[in-house]
């Protein structure tokens, strides 16, 4: 049941300590204030690194030639590693736990020239297998990607990004149509966008096969893109040695020789920068935590002392029938409501300084949108006035302990 005279005497006591109230709210809500801005900046953090990933699938593995670093059986060191068609079908069918292999490499080592219309435009080309669509993290927008059948039959067709798209065709769709790529005619059977940027975006894709036979003239490829079903770095870093092995004796190389072959594990770099998130995720929660004990401390220190204040009221009280579960509750709401309304300022203020940081702070590739779970904000500020009233509880019955004769004779 509400007590109006209850109230009214907690706000007069407040009033009449204003400094002390004030500094005791302060502790509670700059705890709370904390810890909703790390925990918001540990989010701005995990939100940045995930976008670093996003322009590749993250349980990708990226293997690429390089030049062996050691001798080895007779052979020196220097010497080149070219990856070609039978290292893709040696890993694809000795390597298990694969969900997708894919080979790729750029048409021309810079930009290709596309012809449309009497325009010449220069773009990246790349020429690649069905499965670089899910190594690559491509979002087919129309039409479909290269397929078994493109591979199978040498098709000359072409899979554009958006704005290649925008650019070659403007406003018309461009399935169906054809471009020059370096002077052959190509179909243009897809649309897709990519996650990665605009350099992404701005790239077409012709089958590996094609490419090798009216560009290149051989069976070689730049790289070589594994998906796997392995869904933690060390397994994935496993399947990354099993490919390394297979290729060193394929080319003769040590398989501990770490510049012949080139391997870049996404899996493996996710899986160990999320470590160190969590590890700073862990670091700001007992951060943010001791903040607010140290708070909750505060207000425990400053309840009893308001109870030794009040010591002889306390006991006029009990000497005229108050019983101890009124002095108690008395006390208690005087916690309770501190706590909450200092909580919910701070609560209030630092979502309040994230969502301006989200505004004002500059584009990062680190650090994007910082945010709080609304859930764990509510959490944070139920568990603060918990711990108000946990704090408030002892000196409450210290109180409701004190014999009136005796609090009478307190000056």
């Amino acid at each position: 049941m509400f007590d109006l005279d209850k109230w009214q005497e907690i706000f007069a006591t407040m009033r009449r300590n204003k400094l002390r109230t004030f500094l005791t709210g302060f502790s509670v809500a700059w705890g709370i204030f904390i810890l909703i801005i790390l925990l918001g900046c540990g989010k701005g953090l995990e939100h940045g690194v995930t976008s670093m990933f996003e322009g590749d699938a993250i349980n990708s593995i990226w293997i690429s030639g390089g030049e062996t670093s050691k001798p080895y059986k007779g052979y020196k060191a220097k010497r080149p590693v070219r990856l070609s068609n039978p290292d893709y079908l040696n890993t694809r069918e000795n390597v298990s736990g694969l969900s997708g292999l894919s080979t790729r490499t750029r048409v021309i080592k810079t930009t290709g020239l596309v012809y449309h219309n009497r325009s010449f435009m220069n773009y990246d080309i790349q020429a690649c297998m069905p499965d670089m669509q899910e190594g690559e993290g491509v979002k087919l927008l129309s039409g479909r990607f290269i397929n078994s059948t493109d591979m199978r039959e040498n098709r000359k067709v072409v899979v554009i990004g958006k704005p290649v798209g925008e650019d070659v065709f403007g406003a018309k769709d461009p399935i169906g149509n054809f471009v020059f790529i370096n002077g052959a005619s190509f179909l243009v059977v897809g649309v897709f966008t990519d996650d990665g940027g605009p350099w992404d975006n701005k790239r077409m894709y012709i089958p590996i096969s094609t490419s090798q036979r009216i560009f290149s003239g051989n069976k070689n490829f730049d790289q070589m893109i594994a998906t796997t079903v392995e869904t933690d770095g060390a397994g994935s870093k496993k399947m990354e040695t099993r490919i390394r092995q297979l290729l060193a004796r394929q080319h003769e190389f040590s398989s501990d020789d770490e510049y012949a072959v080139w391997a870049n594990n996404n899996m493996e770099n996710y899986s160990n920068i999320m470590s160190v998130i969590f590890g700073i995720r862990l670091f700001v929660w007992i951060i943010g935590l001791g903040t607010i004990i140290a708070g909750i401390v505060g207000v425990s220190n400053i309840m009893m002392i308001s109870v030794k204040e009040r010591t002889r009221e306390i006991g006029i009280r009990k000497s005229v029938g108050a019983t101890p579960a009124s002095v108690v509750g008395m006390v208690l709401q005087e916690s309770v409501m501190l706590t909450f309304v200092a909580g919910y300022l701070g609560l209030f203020l630092g979502i309040l300084t994230l969502e301006s940081m989200k505004t004002y702070l500059p584009a990062s590739d680190f650090f994007k949108n910082p945010e709080v779970d609304i859930r764990l904000a509510v959490y944070a500020l139920l568990l603060i006035v918990m711990a108000g009233t946990l704090a408030g509880f002892f000196p409450a019955w210290r109180a409701a302990a004190i014999k009136p004769i005796e609090a009478l004779k307190e000056n």
